[in-house]
């Protein structure tokens, strides 16, 4: 598996493993994230997401129905991100509330490339 690189920086993942509300279509939770997302990326706030979907029910319990990865720079860009969500714009509400409103459980996580560049020159030293 290669790492997410854009103009060969590696990039960051942050994950988010989704089950929808018994009621919520997923049709219109793939399009509020893509809304939502795609507001994201305009302002500078993520670099590129994908949203996949379990296929043919297979998984452990463990995992969930959705999952969403969203690709970052950096801590910088991240932190962009959630600073949107929290400057209180109708706007930026809005495509949140859509989205956050179809879901029933959401858990996340955050990956970086391994072994990443500083880590290989520590490596290297010892």
């Amino acid at each position: 598996m290669h790492s997410c690189t854009v103009g060969g920086d590696a990039m960051n993942l942050y994950t988010c493993a989704i089950d929808l509300k018994n009621d919520a279509k997923a049709l219109v939770f793939a399009k509020a994230v893509d809304d939502w997302m795609s507001h994201l990326r305009g302002i500078g706030a993520i670099e590129d997401w994908r949203l996949l979907r379990r296929k043919l029910n297979l998984s452990s319990g463990a995992h969930r129905d959705f999952l969403l990865e969203i690709e970052v720079k950096d801590m910088t860009q991240l932190d962009t991100a959630f600073r949107a969500l929290g400057a209180h714009d109708d706007t930026v509400e809005g495509l949140y509330r859509t989205v956050h409103e179809l879901i029933a459980v959401a858990d996340t996580g955050l990956y970086r490339p391994f072994p990443d560049p500083e880590r290989a020159e520590r490596m290297a030293l010892i």
